[in-house]
């Protein structure tokens, strides 16, 4: 795949993400085209999709940076069954990108997100817990597909030791896309796994991913992802925290014609700004693929943009 007049440049500011939105993403598949999930359609072929993460969409859980002094206090959670708790999101943005690509055709999305998480065991220096949850998004595949809602349920362990420093998450995903023909095949499970550590002035992330039989039908598929999260120390109060970060992504796709893209794999990146402001999150981010129309199902669903995303935690 021949790479964009900018990919060069975002490839150097970026160095960051890898979602969530996200959520993780967060979130991260193609849509209904026959381009793949997110990308324009082809009749009886999908298209390929990305979700937040999450990042200017909602990460995937477990995806996220860990918290750091220079950000605002641990949101609130919900008191739940057995010790746990959960922990809920309402985001809005300018488009859904799964992965860099739309899964929208560049228009809005709205994705709410449930989480329930197991009180820790361990000490200090380890600490292990549970979680299951869901994630939902509108999606849309264009013209010659329906609108319908995209449903991801969510479970896994996560680790947290040398004081919350290091990082894991061993998680599960199944994406479940509703109102879509079955014989299309849309739905699909992921497997995945992200290590994080956070070094103070900067925190990294990386994470890969499994799904045996991708979005469409369309075979096994990897997906690699790294990101590097930098707080920024000035604030006015505790009631604001800023940060930048970068991600790069690289997608493998067996059976990437029912995905709907050109070739076997292609590079996702994106840079962004997020400010916390009474803790509501404001995203602004720049995202872009090396994929151009023709290997896009004659789309523009892999073109650079920029998403904003605002979202709360409760």
């Amino acid at each position: 795949m021949l790479l964009k007049k900018n990919a060069i440049l975002a490839f150097g500011l970026f160095t960051f993400c890898a979602a969530g939105l996200a959520n993780a993403q967060t979130v991260e598949p193609f849509s209904v085209s026959a381009a793949g999930q997110g990308l324009g359609q082809v009749q009886g072929q999908a298209q390929p999709a990305e979700r937040p993460t999450q990042q200017a969409q909602t990460p995937t859980p477990g995806q996220g940076p860990a918290p750091t002094a220079n950000e605002p206090p641990p949101k609130e959670k919900w008191n739940g069954p057995f010790g746990g708790s959960f922990t809920a999101t309402f985001a809005a943005a300018t488009d859904y990108s799964y992965r860099g690509i739309s899964q929208t055709q560049r228009q809005v999305a709205v994705q709410p997100s449930v989480t329930y998480e197991t009180p820790s065991i361990g000490g200090e220096n380890a600490a292990l817990s549970a979680y299951v949850g869901a994630w939902g998004s509108n999606v849309y595949f264009g013209n010659t597909n329906p609108t319908i809602a995209e449903i991801d349920l969510i479970a896994g362990l996560r680790l947290k030791a040398l004081n919350e420093k290091l990082t894991g998450d061993l998680g599960y995903i199944r994406y479940n896309y509703l109102g879509a023909p079955a014989d299309l095949f849309y739905d699909f499970n992921e497997y995945g796994l992200v290590l994080g550590y956070d070094f103070g002035v900067v925190q990294v992330q990386g994470a890969l991913r499994y799904s045996p039989n991708f979005f469409a039908n369309s075979g096994n598929a990897w997906y690699k992802w790294g990101q590097v999260t930098v707080p920024i120390p000035y604030t006015f109060n505790e009631n604001f925290a800023f940060k930048l970060y970068g991600a790069i992504g690289n997608q493998y796709v067996e059976r990437f014609t029912n995905y709907g893209i050109g070739n076997n794999n292609y590079w996702d990146w994106q840079i962004g700004f997020t400010a916390t402001v009474y803790g509501v999150d404001l995203t602004i981010a720049y995202i872009d693929t090396n994929l151009d129309v023709p290997n896009c199902g004659a789309t523009m669903n892999c073109d650079a943009r920029a998403v904003f995303t605002i979202s709360k935690t409760f």
